[in-house]
């Protein structure tokens, strides 16, 4: 497949610009999300915390996801009566949010069980408090 040419590209309407300064609001979210996050992550001793703080960057993404595919005034892409040229919200970005629900829901789950499991065996949450692994 060939890509388009440069002049059927330019002829592309511009995507609109945001209506008020609120409309930055979730990429903002999204981003404190992600710092607060990460400095959790690297500050945390305990990893039950390193969890949480993992499951708090993912959130970010949610909100990311679900801004990106934001359309003002859009509405549900799955009704077909809609007449032609009706904003829709995109549902690739919806897809891909719940989707990251689910993985994040399962990869929580995989690493509380080996964190309660490296609790058992060591009798600490402690990352440091860990010694290499023995055989």
């Amino acid at each position: 497949m060939t890509p388009p040419p440069a002049a059927a590209l330019a002829a592309l309407p511009a995507p609109p610009l945001p209506d008020s300064p609120l409309a930055v609001l979730p990429y903002l979210a999204a981003g404190w999300m992600l710092l607060v996050g990460v400095h959790g992550l690297v500050t945390s001793r305990n990893a039950v915390h390193a969890v949480g703080c993992l499951t708090v960057v993912q959130s970010g993404t949610y909100v990311l996801l679900l801004a990106v595919g934001y359309r003002r005034g859009g509405t549900a892409p799955y009704v077909t009566d809609l007449p032609p040229g009706t904003p829709v919200v995109d549902p690739v970005a919806q897809a891909l949010t719940l989707t990251d629900v689910v993985v994040g829901a399962a990869l929580t789950a995989l690493l509380l069980a080996l964190v309660l499991q490296t609790a058992k065996r060591h009798g600490t949450t402690d990352p440091d408090a860990l010694t290499g692994l023995r055989g």
